[in-house]
């Protein structure tokens, strides 16, 4: 969303809030903001537009850009939390609860504003003049760096504080402060290399890197994206590997021959709705990955419940925290694993053979040797850079769903997104126009796991077991949750 746009619905807000002196509330009782109005929901889709813009500059990176939004809505529920009547913070201390004349809405609107701000300045400093800009539409003044303990600007502004500090050294590595990173941001401090490179592939169970396109006529095969973020502290789970699931089928075996052939046959066949839903899933050149996508989703929720900012605020924080665990465990597996991709067991299987699959982007479906197969994919992102087993789309859709399904209290979700077959992969081979249905939050986290099949980019012992991993983090910090808002 432009700039221009997403600040024209904030009018109401932003002639009432006024800056650090005197805050006026935002709405008078009992008109309080709901939907896509409430000034939570308007936070989340500036951390949106916020994480596509990180993907532009620097590529999917889906665990770091997890954690970022996971510890932008801790930041905002933590300085809500103080004017709640329960609720407990995760790392805001030295701050008792506001009496509760204090609990207006306006307070509240401006404590998640400072702390909103703060943190994403902090995990998204290249967006920072469409914070401040977004601030200042407000009324509220972005250099109030305040720490009263006693005022919302300050709550705010310490919550920020209180969780970036709180978070420097999780494993994470993002300021390169772990020993031998030479204060290089996420430098491979594990010694991880693979085992096998892009040109050899030694041991044909475990990873191998692949060339992409560079887009200016050459080729590089990308290092393993993040392979340390099984050593990420999590949030709400007791530690990364607390439901890593049993091995993935053995090199050799009929299973995986069997799930290997799935692939193959399901690339060679691909409908128009196949093609959207895996374009879809994948989320587009302008991705905001999964935990974003999941985000997206849960603003659906808001916008068809009309949510005030009080749910809106619990619900974000849930939801992005069972993502950024999410990706944990995933990765846990991942690296424990070092499991193969069927981009290289396809070309293991394959090798000598005649198989259909899909040529490239000005080729289309076509026959072709067992060695040249590739997923379904645009060549500058011909397949994740990283372990396969288990799927990160299967385990953080599994969670995010599992955990809007408890936080509903329903299965129920009833959305739909209508897009062009091909428009993100082979625009020279455009199919239909294609509406993807979404009835439950389970159908569709189990749709985007099943897209990573059909994409070519997992086996189904990935898909299965990732959204089953997901499901039991999102149950797992469902207690988490209920401990910090009483509900």
């Amino acid at each position: 969303m432009k700039k221009d746009n997403f600040f024209s619905f904030l009018l109401v807000v932003s002639l009432s809030l006024l800056c650090s002196c005197g805050e006026k509330p935002a709405v008078k009782m009992g008109d309080e903001p709901l939907g896509k109005d409430n000034l939570a929901y308007k936070w989340g889709q500036l951390a949106l537009e916020a994480t596509a813009n990180d993907t532009e500059l620097f590529t999917p990176r889906p665990t770091i850009t997890s954690r970022y939004l996971a510890l932008v809505f801790v930041s905002i529920f933590d300085a809500w939390s103080v004017y709640d009547a329960k609720a407990v913070p995760v790392y805001l201390g030295g701050v008792g609860r506001r009496p509760e004349k204090e609990r207006t809405l306006a307070n509240k609107e401006i404590a998640i504003s400072y702390a909103a701000y703060r943190s994403l300045m902090e995990y998204y400093p290249a967006d920072s003049s469409l914070f401040t800009g977004f601030m200042m539409d407000l009324g509220l003044d972005p250099t109030n760096e305040a720490l009263n303990s006693k005022s919302p600007q300050g709550i705010g502004n310490l919550a920020a504080h209180q969780v970036i500090s709180a978070r420097k050294g999780d494993g994470s590595n993002q300021y390169g402060e772990e020993p031998g990173s030479a204060q290089s941001p996420y430098f491979n401090y594990t010694g991880y290399k693979p085992a096998n490179t892009a040109d050899e592939n030694l041991d044909p169970g475990r990873w191998q890197p692949k060339y992409f396109s560079d887009g200016k006529g050459g080729r590089f095969a990308p290092e393993c994206l993040t392979p340390f973020w099984d050593r990420v502290q999590p949030i709400g789970l007791k530690a990364a590997d607390q439901f890593r699931p049993g091995p993935p089928p053995s090199i050799g075996s009929e299973e995986l021959k069997t799930q290997i052939q799935e692939v193959v046959d399901l690339q060679a066949n691909l409908s128009d709705y196949q093609k959207a839903l895996i374009e879809y899933m994948r989320d587009g050149p302008k991705s905001v990955q999964q935990a974003g996508h999941w985000l997206r989703f849960a603003q659906d929720v808001s916008r068809r419940d009309r949510h005030a900012l009080d749910q809106d605020v619990k619900m974000y924080f849930y939801n992005q925290v069972v993502a950024m665990d999410a990706f944990i465990a995933a990765w846990d597996s991942k690296m424990y694993y070092d499991y193969a991709r069927p981009y290289a067991l396809v070309h293991d299987i394959f090798d000598g053979r005649m198989i259909n699959g899909w040529g490239g982007e000005k080729v289309g479906m076509t026959r072709l040797p067992g060695n040249q197969w590739r997923p379904y994919s645009p060549e500058v992102f011909l397949c994740p850079p990283f372990p396969s087993y288990v799927s990160g789309h299967s385990a953080v859709s599994g969670a995010c769903a599992e955990a809007l399904r408890l936080w509903t209290g329903s299965d129920s979700f009833g959305e739909s997104a209508t897009l062009v077959a091909g428009a993100m992969t082979e625009p020279d081979f455009l199919g239909d126009t294609v509406v993807l249905k979404f009835p439950t939050f389970t159908e569709t986290a189990e749709m985007a796991g099943f897209s990573r099949v059909l994409g070519g980019y997992h086996i189904q012992a990935d898909n299965q077991e990732g959204l089953e991993l997901g499901r039991n983090v999102a149950r797992e910090v469902w207690q988490f949750y209920k401990e910090h808002t009483s509900d």
